[in-house]
């Protein structure tokens, strides 16, 4: 068994700190501390170690938006319902980019429940909720087993839906507002003929700071952009002792929530460095050094800006580049969704939000993932290789407007 605190960071990318079993036990107002077995903790580090890789593929990705964020459980917790239904090549490939290396399939639904569990019964000041839903084309044969075990390890809401009807896109996106609070409104616009399934996750999280910041002490001030430009923000400020590391490539602070269990670390680069080097050098074994490196430390004067925004990023580029493009082709082996196939993955997509103010922080993200059925429709062949006539024409009044024949192409 393992023991080890979880940790919320800034990315809403969640860590475990390695702590012993024989910790005396915390007080009410102390983190607390959860156990699991080894199984679990692996998990942990095949979660992390996909989150990171998703965030440095999502940051390379971005020219739209300025701000971004992902919240790597979200979409692992989607694709891990997803992969109880792959087989052969697709299994393997969905196991490589999750990277659950060791991990049986009856080892990761085990461990997720466990995780999930433990981390919405962590500190009563922190609101973490997260649901599952799996909703289906209501004439589509779904395997037993699949929506079983999805039920029972990922506690997922099941329903057969009428996709032809305008009701069941209101169903899904209710679903979406409702478990996030009305942060996320929406997350489909539409549903296809094709689509047989849609498997989601929603995570809400409502955290208030250990310490809040003083709203009289908010001010505007300068905030200067990468082109070297400045705007003026609203500013949080306060000194504070707190845990503050400093490297080469950037200083951060750790600053909590609730009792302590989760914490916001903001990473601020050093003059000279950019984010992108952030990025570059975040992987599980730098992370690791850099949450050792946090010291108490007095006096640290603390001006962070308020911000609040939303982000949305289709993931099938990115997933694809991780490992997992057989799962979005016609090769795809979804046949423990349906035993006779012909299914694949035709989005997946990511929404969140934050906002980050004097009292805490609210945040939430949605992930869904699509599944269609692959069209199978025989080719006509109309091949023009010969002379061959044209008209242009008007439609409501059928007049021709123009006619003409092609014997040779080439000719000017």
């Amino acid at each position: 068994m393992k023991t080890i605190s979880s940790i919320l960071a800034a990315f809403l990318m969640v860590t475990f700190v390695s702590c012993q079993r024989d910790d005396p036990q915390p007080e009410e107002n102390e983190p607390k501390v959860i156990v699991l077995d080894e199984k679990s903790a692996q998990l942990v580090e095949a979660e992390n170690d996909f989150g990171f890789e998703l965030f440095q593929h999502v940051f390379a990705s971005e020219t739209k938006y300025e701000n971004i964020m992902v919240s790597p459980l979200s979409v692992s917790l989607a694709l891990a319902m997803t992969y109880n239904g792959a087989n052969n090549e697709t299994q393997t490939a969905m196991e490589k980019t999750l990277k659950v290396y060791g991990l049986t399939p009856e080892d990761i639904n085990t461990s997720y429940n466990n995780l999930v569990n433990a981390l919405k019964s962590l500190d009563k000041k922190v609101l973490l909720e997260i649901a599952n839903a799996i909703y289906y084309r209501h004439n589509f044969e779904v395997e037993n087993e699949f929506i079983s075990t999805n039920k029972n390890y990922y506690d997922a809401e099941v329903s057969a839906l009428d996709f032809s009807s305008p009701q069941a896109l209101e169903t899904i996106n209710g679903w979406v507002a409702d478990k996030t609070n009305d942060k996320i409104e929406t997350i489909l616009d539409r549903i296809d003929p094709d689509h047989v399934m849609f498997l989601l996750n929603a995570i809400y999280f409502k955290g208030i700071w250990q310490k809040k910041f003083d709203k009289k002490e908010t001010e505007k001030l300068p905030f200067y952009l990468e082109n070297g430009e400045s705007i003026q923000t609203e500013t949080m400020q306060r000194p504070d002792t707190l845990p503050y590391m400093s490297n080469d490539l950037f200083s951060a602070i750790e600053l909590s929530y609730g009792i302590g269990n989760y914490n916001m670390y903001v990473f601020l680069p050093r003059n000279g460095r950019t984010l992108q080097d952030i990025v570059d050098n975040l992987n599980a074994e730098n992370w690791a050094v850099w949450l050792e490196t946090f010291e108490p430390t007095e006096r640290v004067d603390i001006r962070f800006p308020r911000f609040k925004y939303e982000y949305e990023i289709k993931l099938n580029d990115v997933l694809t580049e991780m490992g997992m493009g057989i799962a979005f082709t016609g090769a795809a082996d979804f046949t423990g969704i349906n035993r006779n196939g012909g299914l694949f993955i035709d989005y997946v997509k990511h929404k969140s939000f934050i906002e980050v103010n004097e009292e805490g922080t609210e945040a939430a993200a949605v992930t869904i993932v699509a599944i269609r059925e692959t069209a199978y429709v025989e080719e006509v062949p109309f091949h023009v290789n010969r002379p061959f006539l044209y008209a242009i024409t008007e439609k409501s009044t059928g007049a021709v407007l123009f006619m003409g024949t092609v014997k040779n192409p080439v000719l000017n």
